[in-house]
């Protein structure tokens, strides 16, 4: 135990890129950011990132596959590149490597993140701490999320009912109550307005919010997406990232399929916050999601709650579940826990992760 040098990896649904976080931790309340970088994605590795994706859901579990295993190591390389982008990493003692989930089925008992922690050991010449969420779904959890205790860590100053919602490719939700609190997935996030965006040839997310702000939303369609037993289930619970899909918003234009996924996204997080026995009375958010003002500005109005980034209180939003990976390495290499019943709903807590040695 004590305070660690350590280097955290974090790839999103998003399939955007890598953000590398250099953190100087305790795995408990000390966390101290020291530098942040972010390699993005080539459009061929995105692309064989999100076609791992689909071949991965269409298999009964995790197993042999070239376009997978191509993938994996594209994405491992990808990876090594972002550390070697942080000043100072040589000093780093460890490294905390999520890799990337191509399909996560807890209800079948099973999760798959793809990385080759071995191949990344031996290129950074350290020890890779890896597979954090496959023991949480072992033991019954939902393996994910797994920052809600690092979140625990970095807002334990702050004032409670707060919630911290992270807008990835899906949303989550930590909640911190009076001596109470947990986590849980609340619905899409960026991913289904990504593929929104894709699929119509505009790039690859809405820059800005700004197709977002332009359109209007489609009140009927937003009623049919949240139309789904899902909503309906208590936490804790997880998502994968294709579990919704765009076909609803067949036949709507742009701009107007955007604020309809935006409005989704927000009314979404409402209907979590409308089952907590104490809400939030503010919502700080991470995440790429953060980004659009359309998305933010939906936030507020479909919660009724204040909404800022994490910028607001001194955190670098950008790298957030970065850091979040670098403190669980340390967890896991001092065999504390990483998931809790409150925020995965596995029956004890439980110490995930398996370390890979150069």
């Amino acid at each position: 135990m004590g305070k660690r040098l350590v280097v955290g990896l974090m790839s999103g649904t998003s399939a955007d890129g890598v953000d590398a976080a250099l953190v100087e931790t305790d795995g408990e309340g000390h966390v101290r950011l020291l530098a942040a970088a972010e390699r993005p994605y080539a459009p061929e590795e995105r692309a064989l990132v999100r076609n791992a994706a689909r071949r991965a859901l269409a298999l009964p579990g995790p197993g042999p596959d070239p376009a997978i295993a191509e993938a994996e190591r594209v994405l491992t390389d990808a990876h090594a590149e972002a550390v070697r982008m942080l000043d100072g990493w040589e000093r780093a003692e460890l490294v905390g490597f999520h890799g990337a989930t191509v399909a996560h089925r807890p209800d079948r008992g099973w999760t798959w993140q793809i990385g080759d922690a071995e191949r990344l050991a031996r290129a950074l010449g350290r020890p890779v701490v890896h597979d954090f969420r496959s023991a949480d779904v072992a033991a019954g959890g939902q393996g994910a999320p797994l920052a809600p205790g690092f979140h625990r860590a970095v807002t334990a100053h702050l004032p409670r009912p707060l919630g911290v919602l992270n807008i990835g490719g899906v949303a989550n939700l930590t909640w911190f109550g009076d001596g109470a609190w947990g986590a849980f997935d609340t619905g899409p996030g960026n991913a289904l307005l990504d593929d929104w965006v894709a699929a119509h040839g505009a790039g690859t997310h809405d820059a800005g919010g700004a197709l977002a702000a332009a359109g209007r939303v489609q009140e009927s369609v937003l009623t049919a997406l949240l139309d789904n037993p899902w909503f309906d289930l208590p936490g804790p619970k997880s998502l994968d990232r294709d579990d919704f899909s765009i076909r609803p918003l067949h036949g709507l234009g742009l701009a107007d399929g955007a604020a309809t996924l935006a409005a989704f996204t927000a009314e979404a997080v409402a209907i979590a916050l409308r089952g907590l026995a104490e809400p939030p009375a503010r919502l700080l958010v991470c995440g790429g999601g953060r980004r659009n003002p359309a998305l933010m500005q939906a936030l507020a109005a479909r919660t009724g709650v204040p909404v800022a980034p994490v910028e607001a209180e001194g955190l670098d939003g950008d790298s957030l579940e970065a850091q979040a990976f670098a403190w669980l390495a340390a967890r896991v290499v001092d065999g504390r826990p990483t998931s809790w019943p409150e925020t995965t709903g596995v029956a004890n807590p439980v110490s995930g992760g398996r370390l890979a040695r150069p």
